[in-house]
């Protein structure tokens, strides 16, 4: 999957398109550097998937979590794998040891088969589920982002 954002007005639909090619996965690795549009990206998909929560980026928390208050009902044929409405954002910047990733219970997270977007997953690396699309946010020359995915 490849998805150019030109500008933020371009978000929602490229959160729509990326929301559309999700299949049944649950675990998405976000890779870019800092300020490549990861936590916005993620943002606009959330808000697509129907998430009326306050999302911000989960930084000192770790974890944040959301509710899609109601699956919008275009989504529901792409959502009807998950266990709950619940979405777990987290952000592993500030993790200094892996313990503490062990310590949060991250496994009840990442198999919960519920939606899990991850920020800084190279810090973490040999915790990811085999099956955890890795998406990677590229700031373009123009200052356009593109979005792949191994998926």
């Amino acid at each position: 999957m490849e998805i150019i954002i030109k500008d933020t007005d371009g978000l929602a639909e490229a959160a729509r398109q990326f929301i559309s090619q999700m299949g049944d996965a649950t675990v998405f690795a976000f890779y870019g550097k800092m300020g490549a549009g990861k936590t916005t990206f993620i943002k606009a998909v959330c808000e697509e998937l129907g998430v009326e929560d306050v999302i911000t980026s989960p930084t000192f928390a770790i974890v944040n979590e959301y509710e899609i208050a109601e699956q919008p009902s275009n989504l529901k044929p792409q959502l009807s794998n998950l266990k709950s409405n619940s979405i777990y954002h987290f952000d592993f910047y500030r993790i200094k040891k892996v313990e503490e990733v062990y310590d949060m219970g991250y496994e009840d997270y990442f198999y919960s088969n519920s939606l899990c977007f991850i920020e800084w997953p190279e810090l973490i690396e040999d915790l990811l589920p085999d099956d955890a699309v890795r998406v990677n946010i590229e700031e373009q020359p123009d200052g356009s982002r593109k979005v792949i995915s191994d998926k």
